[in-house]
């Protein structure tokens, strides 16, 4: 399970059934969950905490110092779940203590190849982020959403559920839930009902995020007008609640 010509600092906790391939580096303050595949040629380094059943391909660097120019050496953390899949080249840097001091990765994602996820990024469950998208520090993706190829995150956009960015996305500002996103730089194109459709939504529900959408971008009202229209709508609609709070919780303003 543990190949020999793996380096594994006598200080990482592997769980039973952890499988580490050649030439991989397993640093001090590691922690992996059972079931967990380590490739070959592949980075870890702490503090890290990797839950169950991940796996991790060729040459991955996960939990390594951050880009920061901040960053003197604080022992930050990335903390990820269960049942990821991280590809080839991927990077996930630890967190500063500028934010939390803690990068977060759910479970149940796709990282393609080269994807980057920056210090004190928050990433939920169910995500997938195309080959080379990179997502800046203190960016936070919501449950579902996907980031098409070469998409780029400005630091400390939040990018809300079940959002759909084409490819090569260029994201300054916040996108709230449900919204399909292109373009450089980044403008809505419509709620991603195909994603909905396949999650279980409604007829009901899309229906009433399409009118919550054309309340938002459509009727030319500012933020706060469409919000307090939203409201009325959310009586009838619990998913418009999820809308709201993901616009009311933007600090960077969201796409137009």
């Amino acid at each position: 399970m543990i190949d020999s010509r793996a380096l594994i600092d006598p200080s990482a906790k592997l769980a039973n059934g952890v499988e580490v391939g050649p030439w991989s580096l397993i640093g001090p303050d590691v922690e992996i969950g059972e079931g967990t595949v380590i490739g070959p040629h592949v980075v870890v380094k702490g503090p890290t905490k990797i839950g169950k059943n991940n796996r991790i391909f060729q040459f991955a660097s996960v939990g390594e110092d951050c880009q920061d120019k901040k960053y003197a050496g604080e022992p930050t953390q990335l903390v990820i779940g269960d049942n990821n899949v991280i590809r080839e080249g991927v990077t996930i840097h630890r967190g500063t203590i500028q934010d939390s001091g803690i990068t977060t990765v759910g479970s149940d994602n796709l990282f393609m190849a080269y994807a980057h996820v920056a210090h004190d990024c928050v990433v939920g469950d169910h995500v997938i982020m195309a080959n080379n998208t990179a997502i800046a520090g203190h960016v936070h993706v919501g449950d579902w959403s996907i980031l098409g190829g070469f998409t780029a995150v400005h630091q400390f956009c939040r990018i809300g559920a079940h959002v759909m960015c084409g490819t090569s996305t260029v994201v300054l500002k916040d996108i709230p839930d449900y919204i399909m996103a292109n373009g450089n730089t980044a403008k809505p194109h419509g709620i991603n009902v195909e994603g909905l459709k396949r999650r279980g939504f409604t007829s009901e529900a899309i229906m009433n995020l399409k009118r919550a959408y054309k309340t938002i971008y459509r009727k030319k009202l500012t933020t706060v007008e469409a919000l307090a229209e939203l409201r009325l709508l959310a009586q009838d609609c619990p998913e418009v609640i999820s809308l709201i709070q993901s616009i009311e919780s933007s600090n960077r303003g969201i796409i137009r």
